[in-house]
């Protein structure tokens, strides 16, 4: 085959993406690549990007949906969703999207803000009164901890923008501090919360007699933040979090495969998740069976009784974007109204006020903002928003270019060097030649 064969035979692969839309996303319009102003040769060249990482065994296997103008202009499933089973990757394969959790939720808080049940400003204590007495730890010179109490109370603002002083147990950075090692002590060792025998709520108020790594509003510390607000979720609206969030977010939108424990009709569904085995060039095994942060989680089988609002959710690519799409769309998706235009543009608005965070970005109610594109140093828009998982799942969104990203994988312990991430951002904006 000629040079040109194989460039017209690359073509025709990545046109055969657009020309058929699995019944997961039906309610986006498919579309030419070139009437949505993307190059189809260039989108070829990501296909072939995307591939490598599988060839290689970086990932096992990866669904990407891109979305123009709320139509499809790039939707592929590559590699395996399971490679001992033999079951390959489709664009309805169901992945555990942890920290991309933390998003549905935020809004979730502002649905119950925008219908007066709470206010964003309100004391975190008014919802949940064992947060009254909370305190930070001080570390002294014998390495034990002091108690200080708190210059202000926490907010819920505070937790929406992770600057609470809130951290994630062991994972908190430092990690071997005194804070850090009385969380784990307590059993919080880290975000996986699945396998706890008990609702939300006693988890969260387990949390509000441990100490705090810092004064609310003086730090950006990822931690149980958006975990505590799916409690206070549960208190305002009377409901539990999974039937909140359904009736109120995943019913209206049609995002009929997101759960927090799978229904054991779509178990075949589920992604497996891998691990990789530290060489720079590739290599792949399956996380272990047990529930844990790097296992396959307790989804399926255990307890289904904690709801985690930080990072316990399942869902598909196309359910995501449906998700994104209503905030790129103003709090709206198909006549069904979410939230109001000025509740998105305030979320994604910067809450940091000069608190370091990632360079050239901001964070606001659920989501990284891009602030500034040279600072940070890679292809976007400023006012873009993003953010991702623990399971090697990301997604943004480019308000400019009416863009919708969703990249979804389910990886722990990558492998040195892997950069997918960075190619899936270059590839897409490359095809972009056409302004929006």
């Amino acid at each position: 085959m000629t040079l040109h064969n194989l460039r017209r035979y690359a073509v025709f692969l990545v046109l055969s993406v657009f020309t058929t839309v699995s019944i997961q996303a039906q309610e986006f319009r498919q579309s030419r690549p070139d009437r949505l102003g993307l190059d189809s040769q260039r989108l070829a060249n990501l296909d072939t990007n995307l591939q490598s990482y599988i060839d290689q065994e970086h990932i096992a296997g990866s669904v990407t949906l891109v979305l123009r103008d709320g139509r499809i202009a790039y939707y592929s499933a590559k590699g395996m969703q399971d490679k001992e089973a033999g079951i390959p990757m489709e664009r309805n394969s169901i992945f555990r999207i942890a920290s991309q959790t933390k998003a549905i939720v935020s809004a979730g808080i502002m649905i119950l803000h925008e219908r007066g049940d709470l206010l964003i400003s309100d004391p975190l204590s008014k919802h949940l009164p064992e947060w009254a007495d909370a305190r930070v730890g001080v570390p002294n010179e014998q390495g034990d901890l002091n108690l200080e109490t708190l210059d202000r109370q926490i907010t819920l603002r505070d937790l929406l923008t992770h600057t609470s002083g809130i951290g994630y147990g062991g994972f908190t950075n430092p990690s071997d501090s005194p804070v850090t090692q009385a969380w784990v002590d307590a059993g919080f060792a880290g975000w996986y919360l699945a396998s706890r025998a008990e609702p939300i709520r006693e988890t969260v108020e387990k949390m509000a007699s441990l100490p705090l790594h810092a004064q609310p509003g003086e730090q950006w510390i990822y931690g149980y933040n958006i975990d505590i607000l799916g409690a206070v979720i549960e208190v305002a609206s009377g409901k539990p979090l999974d039937q909140f969030l359904e009736e109120d977010i995943f019913t209206p939108l049609g995002m009929d495969d997101t759960h927090f424990y799978l229904p054991p009709e779509k178990s075949s569904r589920l992604t497996r998740v891998y691990l990789g085995v530290g060489n720079q060039n590739g290599g792949l095994e399956p996380a272990p069976e047990e529930g844990n942060m790097q296992g396959q989680g307790d989804y399926l089988a255990g307890p289904r009784t904690n709801f985690s609002g930080g990072a316990g959710l399942l869902s598909t690519a196309s359910d995501y974007a449906k998700f994104l799409q209503m905030t790129l769309n103003g709090g709206q998706l198909n006549g069904e109204r979410i939230l109001s235009p000025k509740a998105i543009e305030l979320m994604t608005a910067d809450h940091l006020r000069g608190i370091p965070f990632q360079e050239g970005s901001g964070f606001g109610l659920g989501f990284g903002v891009l602030k500034d594109l040279g600072a940070r140093g890679a292809l976007g828009s400023v006012g873009e928003y993003r953010w991702g998982g623990a399971y090697h799942s990301t997604y943004w969104v480019d308000p400019v270019e009416n863009l919708v990203v969703v990249y979804m994988s389910q990886l722990r312990s990558p492998n040195p060097g892997l950069d997918d991430y960075d190619k899936l951002r270059a590839g897409i904006y490359s095809a972009i030649v056409e302004a929006y």
